[in-house]
């Protein structure tokens, strides 16, 4: 249902911007205005921070003046690489005239999504319900009680071609609060009636139908793009929670159109312009079929998200493209996303400059110039430059000038066009991107997110570790070791709790629940990786701290814990987005400890979350493909995997890289050390008490559904038994 009521007698109509990234000019020495937010750690929030708009953070003080000056509030939510967030902020809040009407009018609030998604998710779903739509920047109008009764997102400053204008909007506002206010409280109430039916998750009892993973299948086959790869038309997104659910039923019902869907959506991604060919790493999505032509920003958790995709890609077939590609996103991340204490940004903004994509796009002239003759030929051809470019001005359809770097799926054909061996190609290619990219980096860097949040961390902690398990590269797990080591030494409270976010040496904002899963999902691969107990113990702690805080009655989690500030609704969302779902991360999370410690009570509070959801996923399971994955771990009843003896041994590594050479992703592994080492690993679980190693070799002990084979000493037989226990 769409309360638009109220939107058409307000005459708007705002159109759903998307997320893109801006640079942001430097303020005078001298700021005309400088507001309330000037004292605040968020990069978005202090790009705000000497609006003529008296900019409030969120919280109590500005929602005491609002009651206290009897004005409605004015919401405004967006993050620092928004580039529709910054086109509103110059347009309009930029503007002495603008800021006048909105401070007359309004109290004004300013919020970083990405510091509070809570309030991002409960404010979204309202610009759903009001408008069918929304995105960023989204803007709210509500009640000092925090009830919304308009949203928007991309806001003009003037009305124009039938759109109502920010001025125009807060003069009409005004007139409606002070003369007419029943109309605007009359949609309040409804709209927070619909929220609280919409927050009512996992009452219906509904049970999930068997046939629901086929079903989700179905439909991403369905929207499947045959030729280029990923689902649906322009704009895609890479969605690799999908692309991982895709590979999980490739392996578990032998379906290889499965997979080559996943395989002609990683080709197609990391030979477009969506892969920094260059510098590595993937920008956030592509406006085109293609993959051609991307909105430039870089995050983290997609990098994280990519990286964990191409790394399993790269163990379901062998194909040393993908192991190339997750590499390349490490080299990325490593340079200019890591922090020197070793936790990672958030973000890179897509403009610098003024303009989309100028530090990413090069002209022919700019190659030629740049290097030899002979380099030149082969960058153009290889990198598919042209005189007339092959980016389009949106306005006026025309060829810019401007080239996106991109490759030829298929590189041994490109060799063999230009009459050279893969191994000349390679030297030359690698030559030639070295030069470009060297050239590059003395351009003007787009604006670069510097805050650390626990939740994105704790996705590259995990993409790492999986990455140097699959690549057989321990620095990569050396990486995850610092990064996990900061949040967890860094961004905890007294009571063994999370929090958010840290930047510029203040941390703060109580954690939520995608910190805990998130993290703990990166501890748990992290220990799979090197065994240290201590990570599986904070797994098994900061999984507590969240089922005592964030359980449901229904048996989901809710978005906050239960002494978090108090919103309209307090939210809860199964369903993955530019995220996979915390609740699925929590429950793949319960039923890999469930496996690694022996206990039976965490499988039990991980299906509760899959029956709470289950009416929400019967009517359209492709929107929770990573609930769906943790379904398909439970159903196939995921095997345990004990190691025992010294690791560091030579027969120690050779069970190790048996048990990592396939892609079987419903093990667990867990290592028991001998000696006085042992007594840790036994108390997490102990039904490794007496799996020893056996005549001093490294043994392993694969077992599934209660049932464990004779060990072996064998890395042949270990891996026959996997494949056998996978069937």
């Amino acid at each position: 249902m769409r309360y638009g009521a109220l939107l058409a007698l307000l005459l708007l109509a705002p159109s759903m911007a998307g997320a893109t990234d801006h640079d942001k000019e430097v303020h005078p020495v001298k700021p005309a205005y400088t507001n309330h937010l000037i004292n605040e750690s968020s990069p978005y929030l202090l790009q705000h921070a000497h609006n003529p708009v008296d900019w409030y953070p969120w919280g109590k003080e500005a929602f005491d003046k609002a009651r206290r000056e009897d004005k409605p509030i004015l919401l405004s939510i967006g993050y620092s690489t928004c580039h529709w967030c910054h086109v509103m902020e110059e347009e309009s809040f930029s503007d002495p005239d603008v800021g006048k009407a909105i401070n007359d009018t309004f109290v004004a609030i300013k919020v970083d999504r990405e510091e509070r998604p809570d309030i991002d998710q409960v404010y979204m779903r309202a610009a759903q319900l009001m408008t069918g739509s929304g995105g960023w920047p989204l803007n709210i109008m509500m009640t000092p009680d925090k009830h919304p009764f308009f949203a928007g997102t991309y806001i003009p400053k003037t009305s124009r071609f039938g759109r109502a204008g920010l001025i125009d909007l807060t003069r009409r506002v005004h007139q409606l609060w002070h003369n007419d206010r029943d109309k605007l409280l009359q949609s309040a109430d409804r709209l927070a009636d619909a929220l609280t039916h919409l927050n009512s998750a996992g009452q219906t009892g509904e049970s999930m139908k068997a046939d629901v993973i086929p079903h989700a299948y179905e439909s991403l086959a369905k929207s499947f793009d045959a030729v280029h790869g990923g689902f649906g038309s322009r704009p895609k997104f890479p969605s690799p929670h999908n692309l991982m659910f895709l590979l999980r039923y490739w392996r578990q019902h032998h379906d290889d159109k499965a997979l080559s869907m996943v395989e002609k959506t990683l080709d197609a991604m990391r030979a477009g312009g969506i892969d920094d060919q260059l510098g590595g790493g993937f920008h956030r999505y592509s406006t085109d079929e293609r993959w051609l032509l991307p909105h430039f920003e870089k995050m983290l958790y997609d990098q994280a998200m990519l990286l964990m995709v191409y790394s399993e890609a790269y163990q379901a077939t062998g194909r040393q493209r993908y192991a190339d590609t997750a590499r390349r996103i490490i080299d990325y991340v490593k340079r200019d996303l890591t922090a020197p204490d070793g936790a990672f940004y958030s973000a890179e903004d897509a403009d610098s400059e003024g303009e989309e994509g100028k530090f990413y796009v090069w002209t022919k002239a700019e190659v030629e110039q740049l290097l030899n003759k002979d380099d030149a030929e082969f960058a153009e051809r290889v990198f598919h430059i042209e005189a007339a470019g092959n980016v389009h001005d949106e306005a006026t359809g025309q060829l810019t000038g401007a080239n996106v770097l991109y490759v030829d799926e298929d590189k041994s054909e490109t060799a063999r066009s230009l009459g050279l061996g893969e191994a000349e190609f390679d030297r030359r290619f690698e030559s030639v991107r070295k030069k470009l990219l060297a050239a590059r980096d003395k351009r003007i860097r787009p604006f670069l997110d510097d805050k650390i949040l626990a939740d994105w961390n704790g996705m590259m902690i995990a993409a790492l570790a999986t990455a140097a398990r699959a690549l057989h590269e321990p620095a990569y797990a050396e990486d995850a070791r610092r990064a996990a080591d900061f949040i967890l030494h860094t961004m905890r409270t007294r009571d063994g709790g999370l929090l958010h976010r840290f930047r510029d040496g203040q941390v703060g904002i109580e954690g939520q629940l995608d910190d805990y899963a998130f993290l703990s999902w990166g501890l748990i691969e992290l220990y799979e990786t090197d065994f240290n107990v201590r990570d599986l113990q904070a797994a098994l702690d900061l999984n507590a701290h969240m089922l005592e805080h964030f359980g449901a009655e229904s048996g989901g989690l809710y978005s906050t814990s239960d002494d978090a500030e108090k919103l309209p609704v307090r939210p809860i969302d199964p369903a993955d987005g530019a995220l996979p779902s915390g609740n699925a991360i929590a429950m793949m999370n319960m039923l890999r400890l469930s496996l690694l410690t022996g206990d039976a009570t965490l499988e039990a509070r991980a299906a509760k979350i899959a029956h709470a959801f289950a009416g929400e996923i019967n009517g359209m399971p492709s929107a929770f493909c990573a609930m769906l994955s943790a379904l398909d771990f439970a159903e196939g009843t995921g095997f345990e995997v004990v190691l025992a003896g010294d690791r560091d041994s030579a027969d120690g590594q050779a069970m190790l890289k048996a048990v990592r050479s396939r892609f079987l992703p419903d093990k667990v592994v867990l290592w028991r050390p001998e000696g006085k080492d042992a007594g840790a690993v036994v108390k997490l679980a102990p039904f490794t008490a007496e799996q020893k190693a056996i005549d001093g070799k490294a043994t392993a002990y694969v077992c599934r559904n209660f049932q464990c084979n004779l060990p072996t000493t064998d890395p042949k037989r270990v891996l026959a038994l996997l494949e056998e226990s996978a069937k």
